[in-house]
């Protein structure tokens, strides 16, 4: 059956790194972007990052451009979420999702067909 389990999250202190994994089973990943969205508490699920199918373009929100980084590994039917320089208010759920995306509406979630059921990320000292 379907599956998407996303992984690697925890607490972490203010500027430190972490990596989450999502791992895919039940369908053909290479066939989908992935997506990556986060819920802060308090607030709506925001889109914060998307690579294409054959990981050859990734976008990413401002609120994290130029510290989070995607990546996938289709062999493994795995992708990623490099997380660098990490903040309080990047303390979050975060999910991984797969769908066929039209490009520009990455950070939209009715793009998105399969998600995972989230990993909490904690940034705090």
């Amino acid at each position: 059956q379907v599956q998407v389990v996303e992984s690697g999250g925890g607490l972490v202190q203010p500027g430190g790194s972490l990596r989450l994994s999502c791992v895919t089973s039940g369908f053909k990943m290479n066939y989908y972007a992935v997506g990556w969205f986060r819920r802060a508490p308090g607030k709506q699920r925001e889109g914060i990052g998307c690579i294409s199918e054959n990981g050859d373009i990734a976008v990413y929100a401002d609120s994290v451009k130029g510290r989070f980084t995607i990546s996938r590994d289709n062999a493994k039917n795995t992708a990623y979420l490099q997380m660098n320089s990490l903040k309080p208010d990047d303390t979050a759920v975060y999910y991984c999702a797969l769908g066929v995306v039209v490009p520009g509406r990455e950070y939209y979630e009715d793009e998105y067909t399969y998600w995972g059921q989230g990993t909490q990320v904690t940034v705090s000292s």
